[in-house]
């Protein structure tokens, strides 16, 4: 069967009961809650213990996602787990996550586009339901980027937090579901967020790791640009696609990187903030789990409604960007 249309069934999220706080980073770096709170907008995030990893928060955000979809793990025909934080380099953390669920049925991969990642799952996981290779689809965003900041700099490591998200498709009427979506990168811009230890070209050695080479590094003023100027410009490419204009929108839910993003691409949208869905102040930037824990959220505190017009849209390192408008 071919030209069916794909929909989210179920929703999930999970997350560490760590927090760390503003005042708390302040005890470890040259920062304050003030400085922390006017260019970000963060307040605090979750941050997972030494003895938890991503694979546990994916199976718990998973499996929320397929009760709440009433289907069985064994109804699972693809798993796509989105992160940059692996439990390790092999094998995929989905099939690792695939264990766990149960969903034997599935084929499972990672998805490695920083905080694009769940948006890049969604629009495959999408096509392929329509061309009825598959039937039904779990999409999950998890990190554990707390490992991975260096703890002596500010500009990273007031940004990121810990969790996951999920989000189970399937076929759905027409005229529901997803209306629109795509995925986007240009690699010329690196080094605006990147990693660069830890793989073959800089290998794991003492010397990496005390040169601190698996941190994240980031160049924070060019990627702010780049970032509203490519969410906006998908963002309204996406509305055209669906033939819908941004006034139709109920809800935005932006990739929470930075409430100055969030408010500049709406500005630039055009979409009043009461429509727009914001928890980085609680969760700060948790990259590809993002967008579906925020998701979630809307799904459990009624902020979603049956028929509403949602646009979700993404940026991340690599540089990656997309976005999808549904029908819910």
């Amino acid at each position: 069967m071919t030209n069916l249309h794909a929909g989210i069934l179920g929703t999930g999220h999970s997350y560490p009961e760590g927090i760390l706080t503003n005042e708390d980073l302040a005890k470890l770096v040259d920062t304050s809650d003030e400085w922390i709170t006017t260019r970000t907008g963060i307040k605090q995030r979750r941050k997972a213990a030494s003895d938890e990893y991503t694979s546990l928060f994916a199976v718990r955000a998973g499996r929320q996602a397929i009760e709440r979809a009433r289907l069985d793990p064994s109804d699972i025909d693809l798993l796509l787990c989105a992160t940059v934080s692996p439990d390790q380099i092999l094998p995929s953390t989905g099939c690792i996550i695939q264990a766990e669920l149960g969903t034997n049925n599935a084929a499972a991969m990672d998805i490695v586009a920083a905080c694009s990642g769940f948006i890049y799952g969604l629009t495959l996981a999408d096509s392929m339901i329509r061309t009825g290779q598959i039937r039904h689809a779990l999409v999950i965003g998890a990190e554990v980027l707390t490992q991975y900041v260096d703890y002596t700099d500010r500009k990273t490591c007031v940004l990121f937090g810990d969790g996951a998200g999920a989000a189970v498709l399937g076929p759905v009427d027409a005229g529901r579901g997803i209306l629109s979506s795509k995925i986007r990168s240009d690699g010329r811009y690196e080094e605006q967020l990147y990693s660069p230890g830890g793989g073959t070209r800089r290998r794991p050695t003492p010397e990496t790791l005390a040169a601190g080479d698996h941190f994240f590094k980031m160049k924070g003023n060019e990627l702010f640009k780049v970032a509203v100027r490519s969410m906006a410009d998908i963002s309204k490419e996406l509305l055209e696609r669906a033939r819908i204009t941004a006034d139709d929108i109920d809800l935005f839910i932006p990739h929470q990187a930075n409430q100055r993003i969030t408010e500049a691409v709406a500005d630039r949208l055009h979409v009043p903030l009461e429509k727009v869905y914001s928890n980085i102040a609680v969760h700060g930037n948790t990259s590809s789990a993002s967008i579906p824990i925020a998701l979630d959220e809307c799904v459990e505190s009624g902020r979603i409604k049956a028929g509403d017009l949602v646009l979700m849209t993404s940026f991340g390192g690599g540089v990656t960007w997309g976005g999808a408008v549904l029908r819910w």
